[in-house]
């Protein structure tokens, strides 16, 4: 076997499919089938149960397939390591994060920090992150939702308020506060699920027991300002963003939610066994040794 061979099984065995493999590898399809077909007969075994067109890891290739990622990993680590002391500069350090408008002036004042810093930014749900860190792609994941593994470690950065973004002129335009029951036939504009606003607005419906309308639903939590504005819904929304940037500008009112958790949990997460950068050691120390900046909200009101 070859290390070429081992990275198309890595690739197969993630997506159990060869044509979508195939399409990541840029290769063709019947080179990877032969490709895999010659990996099994040097190991003496079938990795993958085939019915029809469709394949499915087996419990050899889940053997194979954790020492593989383990191989592999330790490989990238070591070209990272070689970059690192060939390059004059601090390396990179990769980071995922829910939303951009939470991160981003963290990463700003990092920079300013350390310039000779490679910042690399990824947008990723929590299924993503997790996927990442799982297969090292990123060194650190800026998440709001819990994020677990047996190598995962974490440290809360910070914790704030959610409030109910609703139109100027909406009739709860003026409430200082509302009840989920209040609102729970009120159309909500969120994200799709695995994101933290629709984790959220789904987790405070069922601790009623309701279930929530959902009228418009999408990938960017920084979209969901501008379409309640618009009179699409109402929405939860961080308090940071009514602060930051170009949304301190979009015309909406804000509502306190009566319930105890409607809060957002910021968390860095990192995978121990990944081979951390200079770059990435001291983002770690930059984040987690000071506090988490962001613009809270002390009341309420119209702008």
């Amino acid at each position: 076997m070859d290390l070429l061979q081992l990275r198309y099984f890595q690739t197969v065995a993630r997506y159990e499919h060869i044509s979508r493999a195939a399409e990541e590898l840029r290769v063709a399809q019947p080179s990877l089938s032969r490709a895999i077909a010659r990996l099994e007969a040097d190991l003496g075994a079938a990795l993958f149960d085939r019915q029809g067109r469709r394949i499915r890891l087996n419990q050899y290739g889940v053997i194979f397939l954790r020492h593989v990622d383990r191989a592999l990993s330790e490989l990238d680590d070591g070209r990272r390591a070689v970059r690192e002391a060939r390059d004059t500069g601090l390396g990179r350090v990769s980071v995922a994060s829910e939303t951009l408008l939470t991160i981003t002036p963290l990463l700003g004042s990092f920079r300013t920090a350390h310039p000779r810093a490679d910042v690399r930014l990824f947008q990723s749900n929590v299924q993503e992150m997790d996927r990442q860190l799982r297969a090292r792609e990123v060194d650190f994941c800026v998440a709001s939702q819990p994020l677990s593994g047996a190598n995962f470690e974490a440290v809360e950065l910070d914790r704030e308020e959610v409030l109910l973004a609703v139109p100027r002129g909406h009739r709860l335009d003026g409430r200082e506060s509302v009840t989920i029951r209040e609102i729970a036939d009120e159309p909500f504009v969120t994200t799709r699920v695995g994101h933290w606003q629709r984790a959220l607005l789904d987790r405070l419906f069922a601790s009623e027991g309701l279930t929530p309308l959902v009228s418009c639903e999408g990938d960017e939590p920084a979209a969901s300002q501008d379409m309640i504005s618009a009179g699409l819904g109402i929405g939860l929304i961080p308090a940071v963003s009514r602060k930051v940037g170009s949304h301190s500008r979009v015309p909406v009112a804000w509502v306190r939610v009566a319930a105890p958790d409607c809060l957002r949990v910021l968390t860095l997460v990192w995978n121990r066994d990944t081979h951390l950068s200079e770059a990435a050691l001291k983002f770690r120390e930059f984040t987690t040794g000071r506090p988490f900046v962001t613009h809270h909200l002390p009341e309420p009101d119209r702008e």
